[in-house]
């Protein structure tokens, strides 16, 4: 068992068929579960989410599972024609994969269900092969019925997202402070953190001031109490465990070490388990481009979280926005001793457009003047610093000179978050372009991610 697209098992032969650009999947003899028609003695079924849980009720091996203890990475595909080529990265490294990883947001604007997301995953691990697990991540959760959802189609990894419900207290007024504050039970909080000394090796002793605490506790009660209210229904859901990540990165300001405890301290009291933590580093983790900070800055803050992350879990820490920051990659690989989650969306779909300037010049030209029509518009909930003034003009490129364009930050920041709009107009002609050029998009899908584990420190040369 195991061969690219062609799976056996208990006298069942399976196969993935691609009938021009449409692919199927052949089962012989049919079997219970499978919907398709005849066809030389089998089934020929398409890729639909029944079809997909008939397939891993089939093979054990295509149901996700939860994360073990070594480096993860998340591999997002808003398009679903990734998988095979985020899988051939893999290869040389004990990195366990998440493979269908997509928030609502991302949903919403690719016009994908938390169905659609887990179904492609699973027919693109059967298409390379994949027999070593993955995990599947309803990322971003805003809604304790979305992470019910998500639980019941069989998602394993769950990332809850409070930033809705966190209260910007660098910002307000006294007043509204105040206002906030009421519902917080401070003489609770003030037994519990207030003239304590919280050891933590590597880091020391850390101590809460009266009005420090006052602070953080504004900050982050609501979050805590929607995070723990997701929490709760997911257990209901899936009593045999399951992955959760509290996602705070969509702060203002950086998480200090503080809030962090804070957060770790009051997760340990609700009986909240973490499997990981997205805090808010310094600097700027803006999607499509290298981090912009101070990298030694960077390196501090994140021993004081990995120190903390290990002295209340342990639980690894999470990267949003993984993907090409390439400056932060060593010092990952040299500070966090092998535990780790990366998250990369974005990337995938912006190889895919390096792939059309190659092929298919003239779509390319069309989407990106959408791309920066709709940018103005689609920016609004993505942190970015993009300008399409400091874009050359499509008009003055040749089709030769396209492909510099995706080295310029401003025009990857663009493409990247206007990635909705695009598909909603162009998606079924890029995704025609590649399933004419599928080997080719694989192959540069794993080149491009392979380059990340490399800088990661967990692929040598293959």
């Amino acid at each position: 068992m195991g061969r690219p697209e062609v799976w056996m098992g208990c006298g069942v032969r399976l196969t993935l068929m691609k009938r021009g650009l449409e692919k199927k999947l052949f089962v012989t003899p049919p079997q219970p579960g499978f919907e398709g028609v005849p066809f030389q003695g089998g089934l020929l079924c398409p890729l639909t989410w029944n079809n997909a849980l008939s397939l891993k009720t089939l093979f054990g091996q295509l149901s996700p599972r939860r994360l073990p203890p070594r480096p993860s990475f998340g591999f997002g595909d808003r398009l679903g024609l990734a998988t095979p080529g985020h899988l051939r990265a893999l290869e040389g490294t004990e990195v366990f994969p998440v493979l269908a990883q997509q928030s609502m947001r991302e949903n919403a604007r690719t016009g994908r269900t938390y169905a659609d997301v887990l179904a492609d995953a699973i027919f693109g691990a059967f298409q390379a092969g994949w027999t070593r697990g993955f995990g599947a991540d309803a990322d971003h959760l805003k809604s304790v019925e979305e992470a019910r959802q998500a639980a019941r189609l069989g998602y394993t990894f769950f990332t809850c997202d409070p930033s809705d419900f966190l209260v910007p207290v660098e910002r307000l007024p006294i007043a509204t402070l105040r206002q906030e504050a009421q519902e917080v039970p401070w003489a609770e909080l003030e037994r519990a953190y207030l003239g304590k000394d919280f050891p933590i090796p590597g880091l020391g002793e850390l101590r809460f001031q009266k009005e420090e605490l006052w602070c953080i506790a504004v900050k982050y009660w609501r979050a805590l109490k929607f995070a723990e209210e997701m929490y709760r229904a997911l257990r209901d859901e899936l009593p045999q465990g399951f992955d959760f990540e509290l996602s705070v990165d969509e702060t203002l300001t950086p998480t200090t070490a503080k809030e962090h405890l804070f957060l770790a301290l009051e997760l340990q009291r609700r009986g909240i388990e973490l499997t990981s933590l997205a805090p808010r580093f310094p600097g700027d983790m803006e999607k499509a481009v290298d981090y912009r900070g101070d990298l030694e800055e960077f390196r501090q803050a994140l021993r004081v979280h990995k120190a903390i992350a290990q002295a209340f879990g342990p639980y690894r820490l999470s990267f949003h926005s993984g993907s090409d920051k390439w400056s932060l990659y060593p010092i990952i690989a040299a500070e966090m001793e092998g535990i780790w989650h990366i998250k990369t969306a974005g990337t995938s779909y912006l190889m895919a457009l390096e792939l059309l300037v190659r092929v298919a010049p003239a779509l390319f030209r069309e989407i990106f003047g959408l791309a920066c029509t709709r940018f103005p518009t689609d920016r609004q909930s993505y942190h970015v610093r993009a300008d399409p003034v400091e874009l050359p003009s499509l008009q003055n490129l040749r089709d030769l000179e396209l492909p510099t364009l995706l080295r310029i930050p401003a025009a990857r920041q663009i493409l990247h978050v206007t990635f909705g709009s695009v598909l909603q107009k162009y998606g079924e002609d890029l995704k025609r372009v590649l399933l004419e050029h599928e080997e080719e998009y694989h192959q540069a899908l794993a080149e491009h991610l392979g380059k990340h584990l490399r800088a990661l420190g967990v692929k040598g040369d293959v």
